[in-house]
């Protein structure tokens, strides 16, 4: 039997097993959520958000004290709380004068222990 040879975007490449790479293709997602994705795990690539987001597993916190915390300063800190809100990942509440953060919900949780239970096998 002969290979049907296809175009793939820029990819001039013949196909070898139909049933596969049909079956794939349908089950892909729509390439604006893996978009999306990818911008997810992004945000999950800066050690100092990293840190946040470990600090917040163990409590809800104000600026000033994440930056204690981390030894950095509290604008630093607000930059990167604003990345993780941007992302769905933290949100705050005001009490006074003093916001507090707190992880979005559980998944971010699981996001990062999958994460690292990944990189702790090796």
């Amino acid at each position: 039997m002969e290979k049907e040879r296809i175009t793939m975007d820029t990819c001039n490449c013949t196909i070898i097993h139909e049933d596969i790479v049909n079956r794939v293709k349908e089950s892909m997602p729509q390439e604006e959520k893996l978009y999306d994705l990818a911008e997810l795990f992004k945000v999950f690539g800066d050690t100092t958000r990293i840190k946040i987001i470990y600090a917040l597993f163990e409590s809800e916190m104000c600026v000033c004290d994440i930056a204690a915390l981390l030894g950095m300063n509290q604008s630093a800190i607000s930059h990167q709380l604003r990345v993780l809100k941007q992302a769905g990942l933290a949100k705050y509440r005001r009490e006074g004068k003093v916001v507090y953060y707190s992880l979005d919900d559980e998944h971010v949780k699981n996001i990062f222990d999958q994460g690292y239970t990944h990189i702790a096998h090796k």
